[in-house]
């Protein structure tokens, strides 16, 4: 005779409910950057985008973001090594290519802001190898993604209910 041990089910943490609805409460102020969102991805790489959106998130800890701009990436069929490694980049600079290491460096200091400024050489290197207008855009769309990070973390969006529409 054989005995059956239980299964044991794994029990995940509680998960939290969002603080605001915050494009509910405020719709003009979320047109307003949901146009913002649309001017600074123009004729800007999507894969660079999407590099320069998740590691902002990753860095503002904004949950919500991280999950959405995976989820992007994998749909768009970028490699699971690229997404993974992106928290760990300057230690895996062979997966991405120097414009891209560029445009991370620069992500990373006007997200951080620590000193208070971005570093002349972070910019420079960015600058060699952005034109002035893709840098403006590079630029433009670290700025937003660091406005919807302190929307999402602000408000606790909820991560894990994303699914990206198809292509």
């Amino acid at each position: 005779m054989t005995t059956t041990e239980p299964i044991e089910q794994t029990v995940y943490a509680h998960e939290h409910a969002p603080r605001l609805p915050l494009a509910e409460r405020v719709p003009e102020f979320h047109r307003a950057m949901l146009r913002l969102e649309t001017a600074a991805a123009k004729d800007v790489d999507p894969t660079l985008y999407h590099l320069i959106k998740l590691r902002a998130s990753q860095i503002n800890r904004c949950a919500f973001c991280v999950d959405m701009h995976s989820k992007d990436m994998l749909a768009e069929g970028e490699s699971i090594e690229r997404i993974v490694q992106l928290a760990a980049w300057e230690e895996s600079r062979h997966f991405y290519t120097e414009r891209e290491l560029a445009a991370l460096a620069l992500t990373e200091a006007v997200t951080v802001l620590t000193d208070g400024f971005v570093p002349d050489e972070v910019y420079e290197r960015a600058a060699a190898h952005f034109d002035e207008t893709e840098l403006a855009r590079v630029i433009a769309a670290i700025v937003t993604i660091n406005a919807w990070n302190r929307i999402g973390v602000t408000t606790r969006m909820t991560p894990g209910h994303y699914t990206p529409r198809p292509a």
